[in-house]
């Protein structure tokens, strides 16, 4: 679908899936004008992980200031937007509903259409901000604490979910490692920088491929083995080198990402793979993607780090394509924890 609208169309979209408090405002689909992003990690720290509770309390708080600070920086009052997009799944109840009832009281006041955002599209729609020429079809590979799906992206809108994960997310797995090495949450880019201080070679842990054919994911064999390997070194007084494991556990996981993400692209006939969610900002699963994909004649793409985490600038591309199609949700949107995307 190519950008037939002929007036510019100004979105403003909100994101309060998980623990990020994320306002943008973008243009046409492809350009934005702003995207604040007030994270929570630092409250979520001492707790290891994401409280449910903490989390909407804080995107109470926050959700009005970023809405204002968002607008500032573009630049634009409320007058100006044409459409608001917000996130109504997947992710945690409270959480949704700060950014949902938000979304639907501008909508309600200004008379404006209200767009509702699939999560995990939001994150493949993530590429198409610093992608300005890229489109479907192409294979994403979506990867979070929350997620990880193998996708099959025919055209805006219509998905394929060739593969995912049967138990623990990738992001969910890094998570749980870097907790059993008491190195602090979040996991995934600490267990990343040590990686690159270590031999990912040391350990030889498990690459789950499943049965044969399939593109789904499963790491809770690998965390496992992890886990035995941790409590086997210390039963036997054996010195554990920590970024030898991290390196070797990360060479695990990346490795079957991987080469599934390819298969899946050679399986299609497609010429072209993104890269999306938290974990895409890691820089072995980047550098071995291309490495790999180039053997190929796949082109790969990959947002900028802070477009691999939660926010709103994402679902504001989605909702502009989604509001296009004639997308639109009325006043009784409600959040689905569970949201699928096909």
């Amino acid at each position: 679908m190519k950008n037939q609208i002929q007036n510019d169309i100004v979105v403003l979209a909100i994101e309060t899936s998980c623990d990020e408090t994320s306002v943008a405002v973008v243009k046409n689909g492809r350009e934005v004008l702003s995207n604040i992003i007030a994270s929570q990690v630092e409250i979520h720290q001492k707790f290891g992980g994401v409280v449910p509770e903490v989390a909407s309390r804080k995107h109470i708080e926050n959700i009005n200031p970023i809405i204002q600070k968002a607008l500032d920086e573009a630049g634009i009052s409320l007058e100006s937007i044409d459409v608001i997009g917000v996130t109504y799944g997947p992710g945690l109840v409270g959480a949704l509903l700060v950014g949902i009832s938000s979304a639907k009281a501008i909508a309600f006041s200004r008379k404006i259409p209200l767009v509702g955002v699939n999560h995990i599209e939001g994150h493949i729609f993530a590429n198409f901000i610093e992608h300005k020429n890229l489109e479907p079809p192409f294979i994403s590979l979506i990867v979070s604490g929350g997620h990880t799906h193998l996708v099959y992206v025919k055209d805006y809108g219509k998905y394929q979910i060739m593969g995912k994960t049967r138990d623990d997310a990738a992001g969910e797995a890094f998570d749980k490692i870097a907790r059993a090495l008491k190195l602090g949450y979040p996991g995934g880019p600490i267990i990343d920088k040590l990686a690159q201080k270590g031999n990912k070679n040391a350990v030889e842990f498990p690459r789950a491929y499943l049965e044969e054919g399939s593109f789904d994911f499963s790491f809770s064999g690998l965390k496992s083995a992890v886990l035995n390997y941790l409590n086997s070194c210390n039963q036997k007084g054996i010195n554990i080198i920590i970024e030898d494991v991290a390196a070797s556990f990360q060479q695990s996981v990346i490795e079957v990402l991987v080469n599934k993400t390819i298969k899946a692209a050679i399986d299609k006939g497609v010429k072209t793979v993104t890269l999306a969610g938290g974990v895409a900002a890691n820089s072995e699963l980047r550098n071995l993607m291309v490495e790999q994909s180039k053997r190929e004649g796949i082109d790969v793409k990959f947002p900028s780090k802070e477009l691999c985490t939660d926010n709103a600038a994402m679902i504001g591309v989605t909702a502009y394509y989604n509001y296009i199609r004639g997308e639109i949700a009325d006043l009784e949107l409600n959040s689905v924890p569970n949201l699928k995307i096909c």
